[in-house]
């Protein structure tokens, strides 16, 4: 015989059970909701990984850029800033006079009269006569940035309308002009290439090439596939026309001038497109050579492009690898083997994309750039200055209207 209180307590047993269960669904619903979504997280940024890399491929692959002559030759003044004597410094820069094409002239722009590069360069165009090339020497201060400071002689003396800015460390190949030509023919506004980087020596070196290869050049190379182009001030090719009356004084308008560049063509709606890929020869480099340069380029993204700085914070294999170790754990089917697994899956597109362009591949180095990513990210907000050459800058907006006006006195000086 069952007496009333022990019915209430049996129901109270049954309720006490239902809510547990109903408790554990809901936690085993959620775990799942989690597990699945990290999971896709996952497996988006794999995608992606896969997608960018395979984009390069079609465009960087070797033989895949064939020169091509443009529709017609225009005269061409290179404009090479120099800073310094660098271990590949005579390849580099005896690369300008190889050029194939009709007409350019030369002009090496050096701030400081006792530069080391100095003899070199004289040496250089003595052994060119058939070139018309010359060195310009001098410190224009029109902006806080000394690099398009010592650009600007070269704009005002520039002889003809089309202009390209070149880094002195960029090996420029035969058909370097024919490439950049064609392209902005073909509808562009501004026609520019990442550096690739080529000759690392030493471990520092091939993780330079890490991120300037398998991580920074095959993005911009893919999204430039993708019609999204945007510039690098390695190589920075314009119609003179569009920095004349002010443009030139634009690119101090952001700490970078590439970054200026790139907002100045958007404002003029003009598609920017990539040319290339050029090398950058490497050689030698320490963990501070490497840090300091990746540092500087993260402060100047982040001061430019803040919104899509803040993106690069799931840049990299650890963010999706954590995302899928968090999805597996929540099926319990978390493992080593799979972990291995992703992280083969992960690297395998940018060593094909290495083994395609012809690029130096290290697994050790793109393991160890994902890891500095995060640090990278964290440093890059946390200080507003930046390292150049020795010179400590801060990283803020110039004042514009000053700097055309300077730069106009300058250009009347020479012209």
């Amino acid at each position: 015989m069952t007496f009333p209180s022990d019915a209430i307590v049996e129901s109270a047993h049954l309720c006490s059970a239902v809510i547990r269960l109903s408790f554990v669904e809901r936690i085993c619903r959620s775990m799942s909701l989690i597990g699945s979504t990290c999971l896709g997280i996952s497996a988006a940024a794999l995608a992606v990984q896969w997608l960018s890399s395979g984009l390069a491929i079609y465009r960087c692959r070797r033989g895949a850029e064939q020169p091509r002559k443009p529709l017609d030759a225009p005269a061409v003044t290179i404009v090479r800033p120099l800073r310094g004597l660098e271990e590949f410094s005579r390849e580099t820069l005896a690369s300008t006079f190889g050029i194939s094409y009709p007409l350019y002239e030369i002009l090496f722009c050096v701030a400081d009269p006792n530069d080391p590069v100095i003899p070199l360069v004289r040496d250089l165009i003595a052994a060119h006569i058939g070139r018309e090339a010359r060195l310009l020497i001098g410190d224009d201060a029109l902006s806080m940035n000394p690099k398009l400071n010592n650009m600007a002689k070269g704009f005002s003396q520039a002889k003809f309308e089309h202009i390209v800015f070149v880094d002195s460390n960029v090996f420029m190949p035969v058909h370097y002009l024919d490439q950049l030509v064609s392209i902005l023919q073909s509808g562009a506004g501004m026609v520019t290439a990442p550096p690739i980087g080529q000759l690392p020596i030493g471990f520092w070196a091939k993780v330079e090439c890490a991120f300037l290869n398998t991580y920074q050049g095959r993005v911009q190379y893919a999204v430039d596939a993708l019609g999204f182009g945007f510039a690098q001030g390695k190589t920075l090719f314009f119609r003179k026309a569009d920095l004349d009356r002010g443009g030139f004084g634009f690119l101090a308008s952001e700490p970078a001038e590439d970054a200026a560049a790139t907002k100045m063509m958007r404002q003029k709606g003009k598609p920017i497109r990539l040319a290339g890929p050029f090398a950058q020869l490497i050689g030698k480099r320490t963990f501070a050579e490497t840090w300091g340069r990746q540092l500087r380029w993260a402060r100047l993204r982040r001061a430019s492009f803040p919104l899509l700085f803040a993106l690069e914070i799931i840049a990299g294999i650890f963010p999706p690898l954590l995302a899928l170790a968090a999805g597996l754990g929540a099926y319990d089917m978390l493992s080593g083997a799979a972990i291995v697994a992703f992280v083969a899956i992960w690297y395998a597109p940018e060593f094909a994309l290495s083994r395609a362009a012809g690029w130096p591949g290290s697994l050790l180095a793109m393991i160890l750039r994902d890891m500095l990513l995060p640090v990278l990210y964290i440093s890059a907000y946390s200080g507003r200055e930046i390292n150049w050459h020795g010179k400590v800058m801060p990283v803020r907006q110039a004042r514009l209207p000053q700097i055309s006006m300077h730069l106009l006195t300058l250009i009347r000086r020479n012209r």
